[in-house]
């Protein structure tokens, strides 16, 4: 099974910059060991079992209660297949395999 989560999480109690703890957040993806991609609005992560994707966003989740946010917003996708894995890369090779190299 692959399971691609993209999110973000932030705190809305915080200003306008958020790079100190969105950090903490993209260390914690970095540190578990799975496939990811940062991108300017979120983070995509490739696990193998769906309750891996939620324990990542609710360990997010902590690291900014523990940082004392109060009010966070939080937006989630997933795309969960069966007998697959790699897709994080795979489904960008395919484009790039119909219309040469894309950008990054």
């Amino acid at each position: 099974m692959s399971v691609l989560i993209e999110f973000s999480l932030f705190p809305l109690d915080r200003g306008e910059s958020l790079s100190a703890e969105v950090a903490q957040i993209v260390e914690l993806i970095r540190q578990s060991g799975y496939d990811y991609k940062l991108t300017a609005m979120g983070t995509i992560v490739e696990t193998p079992e769906v309750n891996q994707a939620l324990t990542l966003v609710e360990q997010s989740y902590s690291i900014l209660e523990k940082n004392g946010c109060n009010r966070v917003y939080a937006s989630i996708k997933m795309d969960i297949r069966k007998g697959r894995n790699g897709r994080l890369a795979q489904k960008i090779q395919s484009i790039e395999d119909r219309i040469g190299e894309v950008n990054q």
